[in-house]
């Protein structure tokens, strides 16, 4: 070796020793308190990194929460309001607007402890009522990073939306006061009950460690389900609107519509991406998910129309969309970008024929088609959601075990149409009884005079539009 290679080497050679020779020279005291000194190193740095992690997952899923309350208000309020004649739009925009408020005290009471408090398979206890127990610190069953009271802020925003959607059943025609306490009592009585079974800590359907496991990452059979199928009996119950078919009730304004129907679309990404419940990849995968079966279910309806009306409306693309968005809630969390592809793609033309041929067929006036979109369309991406749901999407859910039918567990298809089944069951028959007993109460329709005056006036003494 020549001398110049030894000055370059012995430079290089000397600083990466001598710290080692250093350690080697201590006294056993020393030695140790070095090693305690990194070793508190290491834990600070695991601490500063847990904490980053939990800062980030904790602004994530408030932002989300954000996203899922606007698509209350204003998103569904604008969509509905838009679609019903102009002398309700106040009143069916003030149905969506009751529920962000009546619904939050009923789940500070009792609704957040019904739904994940510790109960049985089918109801939560009582274990959470005023929110006792619910504070700053994770609740490990449902979010280890977040604490619990991030997590039932965000869950309340669901309890929000379910009960709203279903207004647009019976839009034009319910009472205030029949809303009000038909709702609240559906909240409490069908909404938490499967909100448990599905997502609460032993769950009859909790797909981890259930009796009956079904997947459902954001809502499917918990919101849209229960909503949409509840949303058909308040139809059937109150019959049709006065004049409903023959007489025209076209939508006053497509224009709100349309802009509702954009706020639910960007809304619904704090809906699936923020079921992650924190900011990571699987986030990130519900994301591109919900934009890219919106996206075909809205093409898939347009298509549909145009071949069924001659030509694509506005009104049809906004449905589509919405109907995507509804499919693939329960999948979301658990299906690829092209899986997520064509369960948009089926969802737009079922849920287009479901409002163009099977409502026109039975004759039901389903107001805006909440059945039509909601149930038809979360029933559909229920089941689909057990035959593409993968372990590549979501390996720490099946922790290396089949997940759907794409990896080979065609048992978990017949674990979704269970799902769907005890939720069509619970939400005809908790619907039905609700309805009866406030009929029975306070009585649920409107006066053939309100109707025709319109529920603006009629239940509210304001009208929506004063131009003169």
């Amino acid at each position: 070796m020549s001398r110049r290679t030894l000055k370059v080497l012995y430079p290089a050679a000397l600083a990466l020793f001598s710290p080692l020779y250093s350690f080697a020279q201590n006294t056993p005291a020393e030695m140790q308190a070095r090693i305690a000194g990194l070793e508190q190193a290491v834990k600070s740095a695991q601490a500063a990194a847990a904490s980053a992690q939990s800062a980030g997952d904790n602004a994530w899923m408030l932002v989300s929460a954000a996203l899922v309350l606007l698509m209350t208000g204003p998103g569904l309020a604008l969509f509905y309001g838009g679609l019903v004649r102009k002398k309700n739009i106040l009143a069916t925009m003030m149905q969506s607007f009751a529920m962000m408020a009546m619904v939050t005290i009923l789940w500070a009471l009792v609704g957040y402890s019904l739904a994940f408090g510790h109960g049985n398979a089918f109801i939560g206890g009582f274990d959470h009522v005023f929110l006792r127990g619910v504070g700053l610190a994770p609740n490990p069953d449902y979010a280890a990073t977040i604490p619990e009271q991030t997590y039932m802020i965000y869950q309340l925003m669901f309890a929000i939306i379910t009960p709203a959607l279903i207004c647009g059943a019976f839009a034009e025609r319910m009472k205030f006061s029949a809303m009000a306490v038909f709702l609240s009592l559906w909240s409490l009585l069908v909404y938490c009950p499967m909100a448990h079974m599905v997502w609460g800590v032993g769950g009859l359907l909790n797909a981890n460690g259930g009796a009956l496991p079904a997947l459902d990452f954001a809502g499917g059979t918990v919101v849209h389900i229960t909503s949409g199928v509840s949303a058909l009996v308040c139809a059937l119950y109150l019959g049709k609107r006065i004049g409903y078919p023959h007489t025209a009730m076209p939508p006053h304004s497509l224009v709100l519509s349309f802009i509702g129907a954009c706020l639910l679309w960007v809304g619904w990404f704090g809906f699936n991406a923020g079921s992650a419940l924190a900011a990571s990849a699987l986030a990130t995968s519900a994301f591109v998910a919900t934009h890219f079966a919106t996206a075909t279910a809205a093409l898939g309806w347009t298509i549909y129309e145009w071949f069924h009306n001659g030509k694509p409306t506005a009104l049809g693309a906004i449905s589509g969309a919405v109907a995507g968005l509804v499919a693939i809630t329960p999948a979301s969390g658990y299906v690829t970008p092209m899986s997520a592809l064509v369960i948009g793609l089926l969802a737009g033309f079922f849920c287009s024929l479901m409002v163009f041929k099977v409502k026109n067929i039975f004759g039901y006036d389903d107001s805006l088609d909440a059945f039509g979109v909601h149930g038809a369309g979360g029933t559909l991406g229920a089941i689909l959601t057990g035959f593409f749901a993968t372990m590549v999407i979501n390996p720490a859910f099946g922790k290396g075990k089949p997940i759907g039918a794409m990896d080979g567990n065609w048992g978990q298809v017949l674990h979704q149409f269970a799902g769907v089944g005890i939720s069509w069951g619970i939400s005809i028959v908790g619907t039905l009884i609700l309805l009866f007993v406030v009929d029975k109460l306070i009585g649920l329709r409107v006066s053939r005079e309100d109707e025709i005056a319109g529920l603006d006036l009629s239940q509210h003494g304001e009208e929506g539009y004063t131009l003169d």
